[in-house]
């Protein structure tokens, strides 16, 4: 065999190799378009009944789920999407500033043994069933923020959201939210960090080299570079507190209001926790019900990812 043929026949072969790739790679692609598809249709098709029967059967169903406290669907749902928005939203408030310190502590100021520990440690809590943060909340945070949150009621409680009396235990939308935070703030740290590693070295060169201190070159090249992909961090970490059930089930005394009296018990309630306490007892118009429930949830974070996409693209075009 001469070199010639040995070159197109291992050109052949690369080539042959790329066209499985590909086909490899699409075919990865549509499988999770149709996973995402069979989910949506399963909770249409679940919560169909409530559109399609009689409604006196749903409003029955609606206030025996409620306690007389909703009559459509649209009553029921919307205290819930409000607990669920409210309880994510300050979880990421509280996560988001803190593992951004923490990613850029670990990639650009610690020393190298002791950024790799902290790596290990970020991404083993990362890594934690969510059942172990609601045993953890519920047994030993709750009491041991009772105190402080009394202080705050008592000192800042003529700010609407802190108004007391606080409740005690301190079931509230304020503790389940911290805990919320922990438990995404490895999430956000751990993606936050491989994106600030990724910074071109060359540009932070450049910074140290026109005299810049290490904080002004964190500014300068690090955060812009790592944006998008902190807001896609920040997403995934809202995804999962959005989603969450255990933990909040374990530790928020639920409510059904649209109440932003943070330290007051039996104000809110988030849509999953909502559908994993009533569905032991759903009959099968509740189902569908919970189920339709679930669909809104599943409409909120896809819509929450599409934004956070929205925003990455633009960043990354400008």
């Amino acid at each position: 065999m001469t070199s010639s043929d040995s070159t197109s026949s291992k050109h052949a072969s690369a080539k042959m190799k790329d066209k499985l790739f590909k086909s490899l790679a699409y075919t990865c692609g549509i499988i999770i378009l149709v996973v995402l598809a069979s989910v949506a249709l399963f909770l249409l098709f679940k919560a169909w009944p409530i559109l399609g029967t009689d409604q006196s059967q749903v409003t029955q169903t609606i206030e025996s789920l409620t306690g007389g406290k909703a009559h459509n669907f649209f009553e029921y749902v919307g205290p819930l999407i409000f607990g669920t928005i409210v309880v994510s939203a300050i979880a990421l408030f509280f996560s988001l500033f803190i593992s951004i310190g923490i990613a850029l502590f670990i990639s650009h100021y610690a020393p190298k043994k002791l950024a790799s520990v902290l790596s290990y440690v970020v991404d083993i809590l990362a890594a934690i069933p969510s059942v172990i943060y609601g045993l953890w909340g519920g047994t030993v945070f709750v009491p041991a923020i009772a105190p402080f949150w009394n202080w705050v009621a008592q000192f800042f409680g003529w700010i609407p959201f802190f108004a007391g009396p606080a409740a005690n235990p301190p079931r509230t939308v304020a503790t389940v939210s911290i805990v919320l935070a922990v438990m995404i703030l490895p999430i956000i740290t751990s993606l936050s960090r491989d994106i600030f590693l990724q910074t071109p070295r060359l540009q932070e060169e450049a910074a140290l080299a026109l005299g810049a201190t290490r904080w002004e070159m964190i500014k300068l090249a690090v955060l812009p570079f790592g944006k998008s992909g902190v807001i896609s961090a920040s997403m995934l970490g809202l995804g999962r507190a959005l989603g969450e059930t255990m933990a909040v089930l374990m530790i928020l005394s639920p409510g059904f209001t649209y109440s932003l009296r943070l330290l007051q018990a039996s104000k809110n309630q988030t849509i999953s926790a909502n559908i994993a306490s009533q569905y032991p007892e759903a009959n099968a118009m509740g189902v569908s019900v919970l189920i339709a429930t679930g669909l809104v949830l599943f409409v909120i974070t896809f819509l929450v990812n599409y934004v956070a996409k929205r925003i990455t693209t633009k960043k990354v075009g400008a």
